[in-house]
């Protein structure tokens, strides 16, 4: 399987990198050469927006495509068109994000979607970014476009820094802000696990949009923080804390507290969407204890740094923040 990986130096372009070199495939990826290459694959260099970006490729036929692009669709729409009769198969590395809110619990991939438009040059708005980028795809390969819409990502080499972040603060130790309830669900998807299902998926002829995240329910807050404390070894004492409480303290949901969001519209969208066509389609994912052991044991080689994506806001609970709300919880 002759494989071609727009970008695939950072988090989920290099998982899929990594899965198709594990799987023996010839993988090339082509980027701006920023960042060291994953062993193994072979490196071209381009940069999209320049209007000769793809010489580099264009002379070659690939049995499979796999875009990560989340800026301006038009970037993808060039790159679908001009890779059309190239390329057999074109996955585009999508959102759950693109679906218009408010999203009801239980949503399918037929759920309302934002407005796109594959001509569009600009990436202000992520969600019609996406989605413009799904239509130039499904407009130049039609039934050979898969498109991945993935929820929360974690794992190894992520660059957003969201489990990153509750691994650090826990491995410090003491008490720590617990946002609740603990049984609350959160729906992950580890990077390896999007990787296989995109290459299994183009490998089988899928086409279409399918969600990707584990099922509504088998994840919850209280398994992930209590599976840091556990990989970490740290002392840290988990202090729960009500949604009502962190609202009144002025905390941010999903940025001052990385992966949660409270009850409600945003927590329905986010955590509780229907993954029923992709665990048909052979979906399988990863217990998340799993995921949280490798993301520390990565953190660890990594000297604790973390890559965080040019342009990503910085996540995480200022440490005064996390003292007041406790004082708060103690009263």
């Amino acid at each position: 399987m002759k494989l071609l990986v727009l970008g695939g130096s950072e988090f989920v372009g290099r998982a899929v990198v990594e899965e198709g070199i594990r799987r023996g495939w010839a993988v090339t990826t082509l980027n701006r050469g920023r960042r060291p290459a994953v062993p193994g694959v072979r490196e071209v260099h381009g940069d999209r927006r320049e209007t000769d970006g793809l010489r580099a490729v264009l002379q070659e036929a690939w049995d499979l495509v796999v875009d990560t692009w989340s800026a301006e669709p038009i970037v993808v729409d060039r790159s679908a068109r001009a890779l059309a009769s190239r390329a057999g198969r074109y996955a585009y590395i999508s959102s759950r994000s693109v679906y218009r809110f408010p999203v009801a619990a239980g949503a399918a991939e037929d759920a309302p979607v934002v407005h796109g438009s594959p001509d569009d040059e600009t990436s202000e708005d992520y969600a019609r970014a996406k989605r413009g980028g799904e239509l130039a795809v499904t407009s130049a390969f039609g039934d050979r476009a898969l498109l991945a819409r993935p929820g929360l990502i974690l794992g190894p080499h992520e660059n957003v820094g969201r489990l990153p972040w509750w691994l650090q603060r826990i491995a410090r130790g003491g008490a720590v802000v617990a946002p609740g309830p603990a049984d609350l669900g959160v729906q992950v998807i580890d990077a390896r696990d999007l990787a296989s299902f995109v290459l299994d998926g183009a490998a089988a002829g899928l086409a279409g949009a399918f969600n990707l995240t584990t099922p509504e329910g088998a994840v919850t807050m209280g398994e992930v923080l209590e599976t840091c404390v556990r990989v970490t070894g740290s002392d840290a004492r988990l202090h729960w804390v009500t949604p009502e409480a962190i609202a009144e303290a002025g905390a941010a949901p999903w940025t001052q507290l990385p992966m949660w969001v409270p009850p409600g519209e945003l927590h329905d969208m986010i955590h509780r969407g229907d993954v029923t066509r992709a665990l048909q389609a052979g979906l399988r994912c990863r217990p998340v204890a799993e995921t949280v052991r490798d993301t520390w044991a990565w953190l660890q080689a990594a000297g604790g740094s973390v890559p965080v994506k040019e342009g990503r806001p910085a996540v995480g609970l200022p440490e005064e923040l996390e003292a007041a709300i406790l004082r708060g919880a103690a009263r």
